[in-house]
């Protein structure tokens, strides 16, 4: 197990390298779940991510002869990013192997700090293993992106600055992919403040540290968008730590970290991936257990592809209210259609689509439904939107979304 002078040896070591990153306090983040948040925007790093720390711990411990022969790892992005960086900044050869599925903003920056990347394997499993294949045919020093006290030291300074910061804070929220982040999360926080709370978050498809606590067999799989933690195993020397330090571990689903996305965006202005908003996820699903608390919240990266966060941030305005679906049945004839875009604008909303429906469904020859995308400001717009159209004489029924609430 790792000790507080690891981590303070790592401190000093990346010290000037990496950025100090800002833990700040939020007050609409605490107004909405009823704690005291305060945010660590680790998503500022210079690659986006926390990784930095640990992947510069491992390798300004490797010797001239390790540097010399090149490091290899395997990553869904962000450690990735981490050790191609820095490996490029050290002059030291670096190859990285990737899943299929790493989304491409991840691949294209990996590539542009130099590194070999090898995109292959389904899973992080796979990739893994493929790594492990090339380290051995080629002699690679293998950088494991969580399973490796040096990078399990480097990243418990994360916790380091956020209790020199903040050291009145009571829990720490951590997303959990292989478990480096928070066993050195855990490390750190609990030598320096004992009776602080560690509280791991997974994506509920990827729950392997909650299965393993909980003595239950490890079954993972599916898509999600916190590709970040979406871990198969987690690692041997991150579970020790795991089984003494920390004290809880959360399961949240993936409509809960959409919506803890689009939150940070417009709260903080901060663009957080899925796993790096896994923590303020696990705060909306289960507000019982940090009401009235400090709370420390790890925004662990930003790397997130911009056609899904465009996606997020609209399915997020859909299930708020925002942006809605109207069914009007109107009579077939001319000056329908501009009569029942009337009601709507006089009434505030903006239509965004509209489509006629002739020729399917229960609709009467002289009759169309119109099926209207709109705009609004929240629900009660939405209502009152509808009220004015029943009023002109237009029957309108609210269209189901079809998201998961």
């Amino acid at each position: 197990m790792i000790s507080l002078a690891d981590i303070q040896a790592a401190a000093a070591a990346i010290k000037g390298a990496v950025e100090r990153t800002p833990c700040l306090a939020s007050r609409t983040l605490s107004q909405l779940t009823g704690a005291d948040v305060r945010v660590k925007f680790e998503n500022l790093q210079f690659t986006a991510s926390f990784k930095e720390r640990g992947a510069l711990n491992k390798l300004l411990n490797l010797t001239a002869e390790e540097r010399k022969r090149g490091v290899i790892a395997m990553s869904a992005g962000n450690h990735a990013q981490g050790v191609a960086y820095h490996a490029g900044r050290l002059g030291i050869p670096a190859t990285i192997v990737m899943p299929a599925f790493t989304p491409f903003v991840k691949v294209r920056h990996t590539r542009d700090f130099g590194a070999n990347v090898v995109l292959q394997g389904e899973t992080l499993a796979e990739a893994a293993a493929h790594a492990r294949t090339l380290a051995e045919e080629k002699k690679f020093v293998f950088v494991h992106p969580y399973d490796d006290p040096f990078v399990m030291a480097g990243q418990g300074t994360v916790a380091l600055e956020m209790l020199q910061d903040m050291p009145d804070l009571e829990m720490l929220v951590i997303p959990v992919g292989g478990g480096g982040l928070i066993a050195g999360n855990a490390v750190a926080a609990k030598a320096i403040k004992p009776t602080i709370s560690v509280i791991g978050v997974e994506a509920a498809g990827y729950a392997a540290l909650y299965q393993t606590l909980h003595g239950q067999p490890v079954n993972v799989g599916g898509d999600t968008i916190a590709e970040g933690i979406a871990v198969r195993d987690i690692g041997s020397g991150p579970l020790a730590v795991c089984k003494s330090l920390v004290d809880e571990v959360l399961l949240v689903e993936e409509t809960a970290i959409e919506r803890a996305v689009a939150l940070f965006l417009e709260i903080e202005k901060t663009v957080a991936e899925g796993a790096g908003a896994a923590g303020l996820a696990a705060m909306l699903t289960h507000p019982e257990k940090f009401r009235g608390r400090k709370v420390g919240l790890v925004v662990c990266g930003g790397n997130i592809d911009t056609r899904l966060l465009a996606s997020i941030l609209m399915r997020n305005l859909v299930r708020d209210g925002r942006i809605v679906r109207l069914r009007v049945k109107i009579p077939d004839r001319p000056g329908m259609l501009a009569k029942v875009t009337n009601v709507i604008g006089a009434a505030g909303g903006n239509i965004m689509e509209v489509s006629h429906q002739r020729l399917f469904g229960h609709v009467e020859a002289k009759s169309t439904d119109l099926d209207v995308v709109m705009e609004t400001r929240d629900r009660a717009h939405v209502d009152d939107v509808i009220a004015k159209l029943t009023a002109a004489g237009f029957k309108t029924k609210l269209l189901d979304t079809g998201l998961m609430e």
